[in-house]
């Protein structure tokens, strides 16, 4: 089984257990209470604690992560592994692949791919995605290998899209628009408020525009569904390929039959409580080959059919 060891710092001398690994590790509720549950769960010492047990300072407690229950099928498929350590995966997920099975879609998917690239290191470990990605977006996702990390990385990394987009757009502009579900539909979004509705920021960089398609450099300080695509379409320029919400039609014509999307920067920028995650503090992994990117680049592309 894998485990977790925390020092304890001076401020936390006396601290209870419960509250040392929630407030000075940032352990999940979640985890906590599977750690209670399991034998040895917490310990220091050799000697098993409780969470209403006194810590002092400069004692190691080690935290005993139960196994994983891997509940989705190992397939063995391509997989472009950008970085791996103990604790996380990058991968470059291409297009055309879901990030998770889904009813009525027996596809194989990215999760399937990462569990059996998992197996073949000889961990059994389940698939747990800190970023997500639409079938059709491509681009860097990362993946924790136990709870404790996927709780402690939620929203902390930053991710940087590149996107075309229709129409001319030069300089760089904000989008602060709510986003809700679309009325009688399940994934469809639009931009407005109301009920159900929820906060969205998308900043945005032109960095090179033609007469018919601008190249955009895109950040979105939150992460809502379809966030970038409906946001770009509220202002009259939807990404180049998307059906969804801009023109099958145009798209036919031009011979995309997906967005023009890819996450192609993740920088790591925080700090953990306990300071278990921060040697990924600062370090930057980024996609260099966009096909559209460079096809756009080249003159290749055109918006008009």
């Amino acid at each position: 089984m894998p485990f977790l060891t925390f020092t304890v710092p001076p401020e936390y001398d006396g601290a209870t257990v419960q509250n040392f690994l929630r407030r000075g590790c940032g352990l999940s509720w979640r985890v906590g209470v599977k750690l209670k549950q399991g034998e040895s769960g917490i310990s220091a010492d050799g000697v098993s604690l409780r969470t209403i047990d006194r810590v002092a300072a400069g004692q190691q407690v080690k935290l005993l992560l139960p196994e994983d229950s891997v509940r989705i099928e190992a397939v063995d498929l391509p997989l472009t592994v950008v970085y791996e350590d103990e604790a996380v995966l990058v991968v470059d997920k291409p297009p055309y692949l879901a990030v998770h099975p889904s009813a009525g879609k027996p596809e194989p998917t990215l999760a399937n791919a990462v569990v059996a690239h998992f197996e073949r290191e000889g961990q059994p470990l389940s698939f747990r995605p800190v970023n997500r990605l639409d079938r059709n977006t491509s681009g860097l996702l990362l993946a924790a290998k136990n709870a404790h990390v996927a709780y402690a990385m939620m929203r902390k990394p930053r991710k940087t899209y590149l996107a075309l987009v229709r129409g001319r757009l030069e300089g760089n502009g904000v989008i602060d628009q709510p986003i809700r579900v679309k009325e009688g539909c399940c994934i469809t979004r639009e931009v407005g408020g109301g009920e159900g509705s929820k906060y969205c920021l998308t900043r945005w960089e032109s960095l090179a525009a033609a007469d018919d398609l601008s190249l955009l450099r895109v950040r979105i300080e939150t992460g809502r569904t379809h966030q970038i695509r409906a946001h770009m379409a509220s202002i009259g320029h939807p990404l180049l390929g998307d059906g969804k919400y801009g023109s099958n039609a145009l798209n036919r014509g031009t011979g995309f039959n997906r967005q023009a999307l890819c996450s192609y920067k993740l920088r790591f920028a925080f700090q953990t409580p306990a300071e278990d995650l921060d040697y990924l503090n600062g370090r930057e992994f980024t996609v260099e080959d966009i096909w559209f990117v460079d096809e756009f680049r080249k003159g290749k592309i055109h918006g008009k059919p």
